[in-house]
């Protein structure tokens, strides 16, 4: 594959860029179908879209899009293609396998000039692209279909896009206006230099330079998703950031600039400038020891102000610290475990807040194989249990925690709790099964009345065939 385009597009060239009229070229088809060479078709027709005006990448609209924004840098992109060699060969087609392609464009997934062309298209445009060598395949070409030095020509329709997912739920989604520089990026701990401008339902609320620690941005009073977004830029970059509640100020809002609960938000953030923290493998045992110390500090800080989620972040660098540690000593290692312990519990009970079960009963679990008669542990666990409809799991949890402190009352309320949540949940069982047997019965039985219905029909039929024997007039 070829390397990332470089550059952006510029606009003139983009709302220049010419349209093919009914009567004239309007396919692949009809540009082969002349007697001119496509690449004269494309120099008289065309319009370069290439960052530094070489002609390498030359753009045909068949058909335009939709007005408004197009494709940036990392959008998650689909589209239907047919590709043809100067000789009018067909060498790939999105509609020979019937599934249009999906790809996150600038990223270097494709051919560079996919990566430009795709770039100046609007959603439901379909353009033709003549793409040189050096921005297709190259020297090498693409055994066997496509030889080396190829000059391609592409029809490209652009079906949607939509922005980079920074997280599995969808709730930090980016996309790339000015790509960064070089591959580094600030790490958990990093320093940063940003300049943030935010905007809730059109309005722009703020617009500042900040300067934060990744992992700790609620001290500076910056959003979450802003933070999150943070370890996937490099210098320089500026992107958009579309952040779900949850990832901005969630239930609480933000009264300091208006913002409702429950509010999305945009931000445009420009990485200025960054200093790298440590790498846990750049620490020695003390170093790590020491800053567990301090991030747990701050996570309890965080917890305590209900931050679960920036409290999840501090925890989990002792974790990511630590876990691999086995120390010098029987000292250390108690120090290592003692630690590890307890982000393990703060995880549980963070995730208990944020209503991430599995990863509370996760962190139990890591607890028990440091301490397995660990009475918050086994609590905790109980309670994500019983939150998961899984009662009897959970009696189970209750009932191991009176046995390690049997003047435990939260745990004995609770086992109530679970036997009759049993109950109930058998109760339910019955109900549904003695219907479901009913209906079994009732349908029985109609089937059966249906089959007996159909044999006296049948007799009924069969008996009105049949002649009646003639009596005799003889005497006996």
């Amino acid at each position: 594959m070829v390397k990332h385009m470089r550059g952006t597009i510029n606009k003139r060239e983009i709302l220049g860029t010419l349209v093919c009229a009914s009567d004239e070229m309007s396919s692949l088809e009809d540009i082969f179908s002349t007697n001119q060479c496509p690449t004269a078709v494309f120099t008289s027709k065309g319009t370069d879209v290439t960052p530094n005006s070489d002609r390498g990448v030359c753009k045909i609209v068949k058909q335009h899009g939709v007005e408004g924004e197009m494709p940036m840098i990392g959008d998650k992109v689909c589209v239907h293609y047919t590709g043809k060699l100067l000789n009018g060969k067909t060498f790939d087609s999105s509609f020979d396998r019937k599934e249009p392609f999906v790809f996150n464009v600038g990223k270097g997934q494709v051919i560079k000039a996919w990566d430009i062309g795709i770039c100046s298209m609007q959603k439901g445009e379909v353009c033709l692209l003549l793409c040189k060598p050096e921005y297709a395949y190259g020297s090498s070409g693409s055994p066997p279909k496509v030889p080396p030095n190829a000059t391609l020509v592409f029809e490209i329709e652009l079906l949607s896009f939509r922005g980079e997912e920074l997280t599995e739920d969808g709730g930090i989604i980016r996309r790339i206006k000015v790509k960064g520089e070089g591959y580094n990026n600030p790490n958990e701990g990093a320093t940063v230099n940003v300049h943030l401008k935010g905007w809730c339902g059109g309005r722009l609320f703020e617009s500042r330079d900040i300067t934060f620690v990744v992992g700790e941005s609620e001290d500076e009073g910056v959003p979450l998703g802003v933070d999150r977004a943070m370890e996937k830029m490099q210098k320089g970059e500026c992107c958009l950031l579309y952040l779900k509640p949850k990832y901005g100020y969630g239930k609480e809002g933000k009264t300091e600039y208006d913002i409702e609960s429950n509010a999305e938000l945009l931000y445009e953030v420009t990485l200025k400038d960054f200093e790298k923290a440590k790498e846990s493998w750049e620490m020695d045992l003390k170093e790590k020891l020491e800053r567990a110390v301090l991030v747990k500090q701050k996570g309890t800080q965080y917890f305590k102000a209900g931050r679960y989620n920036h409290a999840v972040i501090q925890y989990q660098r002792i974790v990511t610290w630590l876990e691999m540690e086995c120390g010098a000593g029987k000292e250390q290692l108690q120090a290592i475990q003692a630690l590890l312990l307890v982000a393990h519990l703060n995880l549980a009970l963070c995730y208990l807040r944020l209503r991430e079960y599995s990863q509370t009963v996760e962190n139990c679990d890591k607890v028990m194989e440091l301490d397995p008669e660990n009475e918050k542990a086994l609590y905790r666990r109980g309670e994500a249990r019983l939150l998961r409809n899984e009662f009897s799991l959970a009696l189970g949890d209750f009932r191991q925690v009176l046995q390690v402190n049997s003047f435990n009352r939260a745990a004995r309320s609770q086992i109530v709790v679970c036997q009759r949540k049993i109950r109930e949940h058998h109760e339910r069982d019955k109900k549904i099964y003695a219907n479901m047997f009913q209906r079994f019965a009732e349908h029985d039985a109609k089937v059966v009345k249906l089959k007996r219905k159909k044999e006296d029909s049948g007799l009924s039929d069969q008996n009105k065939g049949l002649k009646r024997p003639r009596l005799s007039q003889d005497c006996s």
